[in-house]
């Protein structure tokens, strides 16, 4: 039996495993034992575990997977919530630059608001019924009305593996326009393969959409997800958007040990 120390963080209800993994011990190739760490009646119970990690230039590494145990594409949520783990490590103090899976991100911290460095992003594919991006992961955002009686697990699976998407899958977002530059958010995650209560990715998605397809003038789109408000703010320039950051709430909620078999 192996113990594996944890802390359990969430970023407005989207939640993650969170390890210090730059001693190496992680068995990060054992799919098996991620996804039942993450299952929530079997294991801890989260939509994500991240292993905090050493860089060779930068302050540290995130490696996210998804809870089905896979290596996953950036988590924005995820991404906030390393930062706020790795200033509990003392790693950083209120700036950090880090290594992830699409590549440098930067970020500040403030107690416990983390504003996130997203990637630019340089095309948004327009179609009648939505539009299309990757703000790190892939997003596909649908605008609906009453979407608090919208059926986003059916409606949202049936997308994520349909065409043109298929087997690699894309997240599926549901968005209703409440005012200028205010939007109510719900995702279908792929990986998770329900619906989350937040997805950082995804709200970044939406912000730039919703600019986009002339929804909004404004260069900052508040987004409120099931589990709480976030705030994407960017520069629009030549069709780019850069500078664009997530922000919002990365807080610690517990930490523990558990039993593996592995």
């Amino acid at each position: 039996m192996n113990k594996i120390s944890f802390y359990k963080y969430q970023g407005t209800g989207n939640d993650f495993i969170m390890i210090d993994n730059r001693n190496q011990t992680f068995p990060k190739n054992n799919t098996k034992l991620i996804a039942k760490l993450c299952d929530r009646k079997f294991g801890i119970g989260a939509d994500g575990l991240i292993l905090l990690e050493l860089s060779n230039l930068q302050d540290f590494t995130m490696i996210y997977y998804n809870a089905d145990g896979n290596e996953g594409s950036m988590c924005g949520n995820g991404g906030r919530c390393i930062v706020a783990f790795a200033k509990q490590l003392k790693i950083i103090d209120t700036h950090t630059t880090f290594d992830a899976v699409d590549g440098l991100h930067e970020a500040k911290i403030d107690k416990d608001i983390v504003s996130l460095k997203m990637k630019n992003v340089t095309e948004v594919q327009k179609f009648n019924t939505h539009l299309f991006l990757n703000t790190g992961s892939p997003h596909h955002i649908a605008f609906v009305d009453n979407i608090d009686s919208f059926d986003v697990y059916t409606n949202g699976k049936n997308i994520r593996y349909g065409s043109p998407y298929f087997e690699e899958g894309t997240n599926v977002n549901f968005v209703e326009q409440k005012d200028d530059n205010t939007f109510k958010v719900r995702t279908y995650e792929r990986g998770v393969e329900n619906e989350t209560l937040s997805c950082g990715t995804g709200v970044t998605a939406v912000a730039i959409a919703a600019h986009k397809a002339n929804k909004t003038d404004k260069t900052n789109a508040f987004l409120k997800t099931l589990g709480g408000t976030l705030e994407v703010y960017f520069d629009y320039d030549n069709n780019i958007y850069k500078n664009v950051f997530l922000k919002g709430k990365a807080t610690k909620v517990f930490k523990g040990e558990i039993q593996t078999e592995a």
